[in-house]
């Protein structure tokens, strides 16, 4: 990369201090290096530093430096603004200006490695730097100490290569991102993102609320941690208040650079520190040098960020009210029906909206349908799904409808009660009196208890068909640790993806985890109780919809089971219910009348679970046929020795006779 030194060598005048300075800094110091005269053979770059001597003869460093801080030239603007932010003292004004025109001229570079020849360093040394400044008459150690003790260093514009050099051939560099901002362009950190890039929209009121904490932090040292859910959504906060302060949001993933903070200057930046932290982790915000402007860090809902020995002051960005979630999802090209419902039922922050509607946007371009509606939400909700909680949780993606659910009438309205619950979750203490307003929070957590079988897995499948909702079933086993405090660090993760997708956890024998707490015997009690006292306060706090299934209601704590919305029970099924059970397994895929179907819900005691093993069975040895009385007969005899049970006689001739 070369400069304008070239460029200027014809247009050079003799300094006049009564004027401006006119050059770069870097013309003038070099200018200052070059040699008095010159040997018979002397090298290129001699002659070339002898010619910036002559073109601006008579130079006084002092009077240089001042006249160029008061009115410097338009090639160094951006060094000079850098200069007044950071508080440059005049010797580091002058190692600035050589490392930076020793990286971004080639023939001054060389030129500077033949003034510190033996050594042959293309950058300056301190040695150089310290000589040139001795021409205002700063005395060795004063310069020494402005330049080693300066913000230069300090903040990491200036980086010292020692290599077990002495200090006088120590050289002097100045990081690439940096030398690259200060000549016009972006500079790129590894790990850090200038701008907003793709961020998702916020909702108004989120703006609003961005706006205010930009003005309470204003342009001080101050320090906001942005939580959400969902890290997009965080991201796009942090960026609006960027955007309020009329800064440029810049996102640091990792550690934060040396050298940063002139970087961050330079583009009239922001930083923002991205990172996730773990339930109950607490992590010290580093410090960066000489920033004086205030910083963000973009997080999710856990752990904790500290600075020095306090809490970071926290804004948890809220979902968005449910006629802004209507209008973000009608801004994203969502039919009037659909958009309503869903930003009626479902409390999807504005970053998931943006990418479950682009998804959708893509199922429906792959169908060549005309409208977006529910149903392409509910597809792209469940395919981005997949691996969305990790090895946590698997995703049950069967839709079931109503005539796959056979339950009593009672349970059924059950069943629509909780639905509508979760329909209408959000706002629901809107309209009423102040003792319901307080701690109300928009979870709704449902207990699902009967014997294996009777139906409840699948009852969960059809709310979540209901809600257009994707359901994930959580494994206990990848979940569950014996370390200490790994099982309360999963649980915390799990949730907190859970309720940024808005998702459906079910928790089947959930009694394994909810369990009563018992005696404190031994540390394992204590440690298991510690458990079950985080399970019960975040199931509380958890802001989306948790299902649980148990064989027994005994089991589980009776703190626990007052924290449920719900409590349904799945009976074994009756002779009616085990008809219609029977008659919705086969379809008209068998050769019973329907005197036989009624002989076999009569006397076969079975629940929906074994109904189903049998079904599949039987028509494993129809083997493509029509289902029979000698491949039922077969089957159930199987199911009722899995069970340890006698199969009952005299249900029909042909089932005896099998």
């Amino acid at each position: 990369m070369m400069s304008n030194l070239a460029a200027e060598r014809n247009a050079f005048e003799s300094f006049d201090t009564s004027a401006s300075w006119s050059h770069s800094l870097a013309t003038g110091l070099l200018a200052l290096l070059a040699p008095v005269q010159l040997a018979d053979e002397a090298a290129p770059e001699a002659e070339w530093l002898l010619a910036q001597g002559s073109l601006l003869p008579g130079l006084d460093l002092s009077e240089m430096l001042s006249a160029w801080q008061c009115d410097p030239p338009p090639m160094d603007a951006r060094l000079h603004r850098l200069a007044r932010a950071i508080g440059l003292n005049p010797t580091e004004l002058i190692a600035v200006a050589l490392a930076l025109v020793a990286d971004m001229d080639v023939i001054a570079g060389r030129a500077l490695a033949w003034l510190q020849a033996p050594q042959g360093n293309a950058h300056p040394t301190v040695g150089l730097v310290l000589c040139l400044d001795e021409r205002r008459g700063n005395p060795l150690p004063s310069s020494l100490a402005a330049l080693l003790d300066g913000q230069a260093i300090a903040s990491g514009l200036l980086t010292v290569n020692a290599q077990g050099r002495t200090l006088p051939d120590v050289s002097l560099h100045i990081p690439l991102p940096l030398v690259l901002a200060l000549a016009g362009g972006e500079g790129q950190w590894p790990g850090v993102q200038l701008g907003e890039g793709f961020l998702p929209p916020l909702a108004p009121s989120l703006k609003e609320e961005a706006t205010r904490h930009a003005h309470s932090l204003g342009h001080a040292s101050s320090v906001l941690a942005v939580r959400s859910g969902h890290p997009m959504e965080a991201r796009s906060a942090c960026a609006e208040i960027a955007r309020a302060l009329n800064l440029c949001p810049a996102f640091v993933e990792g550690e934060l650079h040396p050298g940063l903070t002139p970087w961050l200057i330079l583009h009239n930046a922001l930083p923002v520190v991205c990172s996730e932290l773990a339930p109950g982790e607490r992590r010290i915000l580093p410090r960066l040098p000489s920033w004086r402007g205030p910083i963000l860090v973009a997080g999710g809902n856990e752990g904790s960020w500290v600075l020095g020995n306090e809490i970071l002051p926290s804004w948890q960005v809220p979902v968005p009210p449910v006629q802004e979630r209507i209008g973000l999802w009608r801004s994203n090209g969502m039919a009037e029906e659909s958009a309503v419902r869903l930003g009626t039922t479902q409390r999807h922050a504005s970053a998931r909206i943006a990418e479950l509607a682009r998804l959708a946007e893509t199922i429906r371009i792959e169908e060549d349908d005309t409208d977006l509606t529910l149903s392409h939400v509910v597809r792209a909700s469940r395919s981005s799904g997949r691996g969305l909680l990790g090895s946590l949780a698997e995703l049950l993606s069967e839709d079931i409808h109503d005539d796959a659910l056979i339950l009593s009438d009672t349970l059924r309205d059950d069943l629509h009660a909780l639905t509508m619950r979760c329909q209408v979750r959000d706002g629901l203490a809107d309209t009423l009196g102040p003792a319901a307003l307080s701690r109300y929070r928009p979870g709704v957590r449902a207990l699902l208890v009967g014997q294996s079988g009777t139906g409840k897995t699948m009852a969960c499948a059809w709310l979540a068909t209901q809600l257009g909702m994707p359901l994930y079933r959580v494994d206990l086993a990848s979940v569950t640790s014996k370390y200490i405090g790994e099982t309360e660090k999963n649980l915390g993760e799990l949730f907190a993806r859970a309720e940024h997708a808005e998702v459906i956890l079910l928790f089947d024998e959930a009694d394994a985890l909810f369990g009563k707490r018992t005696e404190v015997k031994d540390a394992n009690d204590r440690f298991a109780n510690q458990q079950t006292n985080y399970l019960l306060q975040r199931i509380e706090s958890f802001e989306g919809i948790v299902l649980l299934t148990s064989n027994s209601r005994s089991r589980f704590d009776s703190a626990f089971t007052r924290r449920l919305d719900a409590i349904l029970e799945f009976p074994t099924p009756g002779p009616e219910e085990r008809r219609v059970l029977w008659l919705a397994h086969l379809g008209e895929h068998h050769t019973f009348s329907s005197s036989e179907i009624n002989r076999l819900a009569v006397g076969c005691d079975l629940v929906g679970g074994h109904i189903r093993n049998v079904t599949f069975a039987a028509n494993a040895l129809a083997n493509h046929r029509p289902i029979g009385s000698e491949q039922l007969a077969l089957a159930l005899a199987a199911e009722y020795r899995k069970l340890g049970k006698q199969m009952p006689l005299g249900l029909f001739s042909k089932l005896e006779a099998g």
